[in-house]
């Protein structure tokens, strides 16, 4: 990028690409105003060369290719996600039609082997980057393909353990939710917790995260209850619930990730038996983030970290008008990917992918925000802190917009 940026330094490098993103009015700007404040650069001279032949659909005509990994045939409903992302992507390119993208469709089927076999034929007609796949399965499967041909991989999976050098999770993971929401507890001077933990692979990151950032803070944690859901049946959560109430008096936040009917419920549960709530502050998760919960009148007052919404409201209206449905609240994880994607090829040449462009410190800016790559494949999100008013949320504590200020 030295070459790009006129010989500037790193780190002003890294500072003027953040202050481009930042001056954009809105998230869906970031790849036409990055290209447009940079100049002419080496990578706009280059003249394409004769590629592959592709097979399938391509979405866009760009002459840069970069493969999208989907679930579009997955077994149990999963194919309908799959769908939902391309839309998203497509209106990615619609919003940004001289973005100089195309995008290779690959059906992954949600599997190991159906995400190694899409990314093997994407990376063999050309693709330079593969976005997604969606599930964990298809992300390992995709990124031992990848990492053979040295193809950088930015997934949309949750579960942090496939993430790995060139292999980034661009999805909203639930540690970054833990360390916003306990940070902001312990700024208001919380200092005593229990949390209520769902059994398995997620509640164990989010236990590890909050006594993390509990200590950070200085505090307490007086009980953790770790409970077990199956389908429909809630008893274990009531259970748990109702053994809370010994230590009601003695603590001032309850930590309780989950979304759903599962903050209702605990809310509804210890109610009927008598705890003492007067003092306590309900902590929620980006779970939280829905009609479900927000609009809940027995959950005002209760905080949870989230991403900032307006530029996901936006991209709803959009994909509402163009194709008559409303998206899921992750839907917008490939439209900011198509998004980064274009905005690199603009602004950095020939090495727009390269680890030392995609793990930039100052980060970038998408329709969630403010995020950035870490160079082991985790991410790290600006989110903001809501309050719920029983008829939505009010935003308490604004997303920072730069990662230097701390948060």
């Amino acid at each position: 990028m030295a070459s790009a940026m006129r010989g500037k330094t790193g780190q002003q490098q890294r500072r003027q690409f953040l202050k481009t993103a930042l001056a954009c009015s809105s998230a869906f700007a970031l790849s036409g105003c990055l290209g447009s404040s940079l100049g002419s650069l080496p990578g706009d001279q280059v003249q394409p060369t004769a590629q592959p032949q592709t097979t399938g659909e391509v979405i866009g005509t760009g002459s840069v290719r970069v493969g999208l990994l989907l679930p579009l045939a997955a077994s149990g409903g999963n194919a309908s996600i799959g769908t939902v992302f391309k839309n998203a992507a497509a209106l990615a390119l619609q919003n940004f039609p001289n973005a100089d993208v195309q995008l290779l469709v690959k059906d992954t089927g949600g599997t190991a082997e159906g995400g190694r076999s899409a990314a093997q034929s994407a990376i063999s007609e050309g693709a330079e980057l593969i976005l997604g796949p969606v599930f964990a399965p298809a992300v390992s499967g995709a990124a031992a393909a990848a990492r053979a041909t040295g193809v950088p991989v930015i997934a949309f999976s949750t579960d942090t353990s496939v993430a790995a050098r060139g292999v980034y999770l661009l999805s909203f993971l639930p540690e970054s939710d833990v360390k916003r929401i306990i940070g902001y507890a312990n700024s208001q001077q919380k200092r005593s917790y229990a949390a209520l933990i769902p059994d398995g692979s997620y509640g164990a990151v989010v236990e590890a995260a909050f006594r993390q950032e509990v200590g950070k803070g200085a505090g307490r944690i007086a009980t953790i209850q770790r409970y077990k859901m199956s389908g429909s049946d809630t008893s274990d959560l009531v259970a748990k619930t109702a053994a809370l109430k010994s230590v009601t008096n003695n603590i001032d936040a309850l930590f309780v990730p989950a979304g759903g009917g599962v903050p209702p419920l605990v809310m509804q549960t210890l109610v009927s038996q008598g705890a003492n709530l007067g003092n306590i502050k309900i902590l929620g998760s980006g779970q939280w983030d829905s009609a479900q919960v927000k609009n809940n009148s027995v959950l005002a007052g209760a905080w949870f970290a989230g991403p900032e919404d307006k530029g996901f409201q936006g991209f709803a209206r959009r994909y509402q008008s163009t194709y008559g449905a409303t998206p899921p609240r992750n839907a917008s994880l490939v439209y900011d990917g198509v998004t980064l994607a274009a905005g690199l090829i603009r602004s950095a040449g020939p090495q727009r992918f390269q680890q030392s462009i995609m793990t930039n410190r100052d980060g970038f800016i998408g329709i969630d925000g403010l995020f950035r790559f870490k160079s082991n494949g985790l991410n790290e999100r600006g989110l903001a802190v809501y309050q719920i008013t029983g008829r939505g949320t009010e935003v308490i504590s604004p997303a920072p917009r730069d990662f230097r200020t701390g948060f």
